[in-house]
């Protein structure tokens, strides 16, 4: 198997297939064990709570986990995105998958939410992910929830002030988008490419 798509019983899961398969990159949305150990990279995709998140992956996480050790590149996209983080206080305060420092916290200010649409990106440092992207460019989001702007950050956006777009922790194969690349027109789908590509997938 060349990308493994998690499924944990969570939405955005064919969308994200699609938009790799749009691209010409093999990826395969499972949640067999055996598939995601022998995957060359992964992806975590999901949409709706991050508590709900968390319950749904455990059966997996020692698998996951295992691979990232190991070097096999994931990414972790909108949901799965701050899952990678420390811990999350949506409907309380819930641990992560403690891959990237910090902690998610809702949109606040009178602030609408979710975020919904297409927002700018505002490039921090360069990452394969952004290969051929420009600064700039526009992204679809839909998110209640945010992660802080950090050392960690690789792009960043603004809805009432700056927020993570892209991280990248530590762990160079690990990087999480908030937005879903998948409906983000050219731009994102050059992004899946470039993921599938820091893989070798491609």
């Amino acid at each position: 198997m060349r990308i493994a798509i998690i499924d944990y019983d969570v939405g955005n899961m064919r969308s994200v297939e699609k938009g790799f398969a749009y691209v010409g990159v093999p990826a395969k949305v499972t949640s067999d064990p055996s598939e995601i150990e022998s995957a060359d990279a992964l992806v975590l995709p999901g949409v709706g709570a991050f508590e709900s998140g968390m319950r749904h992956i455990e059966p997996l996480r020692k698998v996951v986990l295992g691979r990232v050790d190991a070097g096999v590149p994931l990414l972790g996209v909108c949901l799965g995105m701050q899952m990678l983080y420390d811990e999350s206080e949506e409907n309380g305060l819930h641990r992560g998958l403690g891959l990237v420092r910090g902690r998610i916290t809702r949109f606040s200010n009178g602030l609408k939410v979710p975020h919904m649409g297409w927002n700018s990106l505002e490039i921090t440092k360069r990452h394969p992910m952004l290969d051929g992207i420009k600064n700039g460019s526009f992204v679809y989001f839909v998110h209640s929830y945010k992660a802080p702007v950090s050392d960690d950050t690789v792009a960043a956006a603004d809805y009432g002030g700056e927020f993570t777009a892209i991280v990248s922790g530590d762990r160079a194969n690990v990087v999480g988008t908030q937005f879903h690349p998948e409906k983000s027109g050219e731009t994102g789908l050059r992004m899946l490419k470039n993921f599938a590509k820091t893989a070798k997938v491609v």
